[in-house]
């Protein structure tokens, strides 16, 4: 999943950059409002966090200005007070979620999960294709029983499928979910990926799940 973080705090971006990006997502971090809208606005992100106190104008207003010109992702908003009115004013505002800080970095990662799950027909955190059951929340795939050690990019990019089965999905879909702004490693990446994805999962003895569609993506097609 790729995550827009907007906040002032510099340490505290290194910090959540890192944290969430061991969690498996790729987080795009701006500490100016200007450049997060703009963001926003050019990548269909999974969810966007949000701090209160920003330069120039606040976290409620910048919130409003994206909703206001069409951006639907959800909005966690993160803010040190703890007033009623300042969690109202951030819902009002077109916020979905609000944390007060300081907060665990896991209940952060659990927020933004269930968050990003919000607009699909099942919400459930254990996803299923065919013999392929994946845990977002304890991150753990098994393939017909037998468990499957992934790497934090690997699971993505099968949580990414799995939430979209039977769907074609290009490489510069796979490279806009899965990775931020540094990405730098072309088509051919991608390619490495799939194809560590699929001698992990045939190696439990399953038929390979992906199906390539030559110059223009893959699918998953998992059935048993």
């Amino acid at each position: 999943m790729r995550v827009l973080l907007v906040e002032d705090d510099r340490r505290l971006t290194a910090s959540l950059q890192r944290g969430l990006g061991e969690s498996g997502m790729a987080v795009d971090a701006f500490h100016e409002p200007g450049d997060g809208i703009a963001a926003a606005l050019s990548v269909p992100y999974g969810v966007i966090v949000l701090d209160v106190l920003l330069p120039g104008i606040d976290g409620f207003e910048l919130c409003r200005q994206m909703r206001r010109q069409h951006v639907s992702s959800p909005i966690l908003m993160l803010t040190a007070r703890d007033a009623v009115d300042d969690r109202v004013s951030g819902l009002e505002a077109g916020a979905d979620d609000y944390m007060v800080k300081p907060f665990a970095l896991r209940e952060l990662i659990a927020r933004i999960r269930a968050l990003a799950r919000r607009h699909l027909p099942d919400r459930e955190a254990v996803l299923r294709a065919g013999g392929l059951v994946l845990d977002t929340a304890a991150h753990i795939l098994s393939v017909n029983g037998q468990r499957v050690e992934l790497t934090a990019k690997e699971f993505a990019i099968l949580e990414f499928f799995m939430h979209n089965p039977g769907r074609l999905l290009s490489r510069s879909q796979i490279i806009e979910h899965v990775w931020d702004y540094d990405f730098g490693g072309g088509d051919n990446l991608i390619e490495v990926y799939m194809g560590r994805l699929r001698r992990k999962l045939t190696a439990t003895g399953s038929a390979d799940p992906f199906v390539t569609v030559r110059g223009a993506g893959y699918r998953l097609e998992a059935t048993g």
